[in-house]
C-alpha cells in the first residue's frame, strides 16, 4: 500500500466514502471535483462551491492542486482563476495529511480565519480590514448569486456563458463606435 497510485486510490475512494460527491474529470483517478459546503456560523453557510483536484504523481508526497470553479469572495482566493492560498496545501503538505482532511479541515479553517495580510484577492481583503459587516455581506451576495446548491453542477457552462456574454457586449458596442467614426 505504499506506492503512490495506491494512496491516491485509497485516499479518493476515502473521500467518495465521507458523503462528497465527486465527479472524475478523466479516465484516471488524477483529475476530479468536488462538491464542497460552506461551513456552519460563517457567511459561507449554505453555499456549495465545486472544487477542481489535480493529484500530481508523487501524491502523497506532493501537495494536491485545489482551485475553485464556483466563484467565491475571499481574500485568499483568486476570483478570476479560483487559485487557493493556503500555506498547508501550498508550503506545509505532508504525506501524513489526506484528501479528507483538506475538505474537512484545511477548506473550512481557509473559509473561516480569512488571511487578509495575504491575498489572491486585494479588493476582499481590503473590504475585509475596512467594513467587516460590508465584506460579510459581499460574501453572502456571492453565495447567493453563484454558490446556490441547485446551480454547483452548472457552473462550469455558467461562467463560459458569461464570458461570451460579456465579448459579444464589447463586440457591440465597438460595432457603434466605428459606426460613428465614418460620415
Amino acid at each position: 500500500m505504499s506506492s503512490p497510485s495506491k494512496r491516491r486510490e485509497m485516499d479518493l475512494m476515502k473521500l467518495m466514502m465521507s458523503d462528497y460527491k465527486v465527479e472524475m474529470i478523466n479516465d484516471g483517478m488524477q483529475e476530479f471535483y468536488v462538491d464542497f459546503n460552506g461551513p456552519s456560523d460563517s457567511p459561507y453557510q449554505g453555499g456549495v462551491w465545486r472544487i477542481r483536484v489535480e493529484l500530481p504523481d508523487a501524491y502523497p508526497y506532493k501537495s494536491p492542486s485545489i482551485g475553485f470553479v464556483t466563484k467565491i469572495y475571499h481574500p485568499n482566493v483568486d476570483e478570476m482563476s479560483g487559485s487557493v492560498c493556503l500555506d498547508v496545501i501550498n508550503q506545509t503538505w505532508s504525506p501524513m495529511f489526506d484528501l479528507v482532511n483538506v475538505f474537512e479541515v484545511f477548506l473550512p479553517q481557509l473559509l473561516l480565519y480569512p488571511n487578509p495580510s495575504d491575498p489572491l484577492n486585494g479588493e476582499a481583503a481590503a473590504l475585509m480590514m475596512r467594513d467587516r459587516t460590508a465584506y460579510e455581506q459581499r460574501v453572502k451576495e456571492y453565495c447567493e448569486k453563484y454558490a446556490k446548491p441547485e446551480n454547483v453542477g452548472a457552473a462550469v457552462e455558467d461562467q463560459s456563458s458569461d464570458e461570451e456574454l460579456s465579448e459579444d457586449e464589447y463586440a457591440s458596442s465597438d460595432e457603434g463606435v466605428a459606426g460613428h467614426a465614418d460620415p
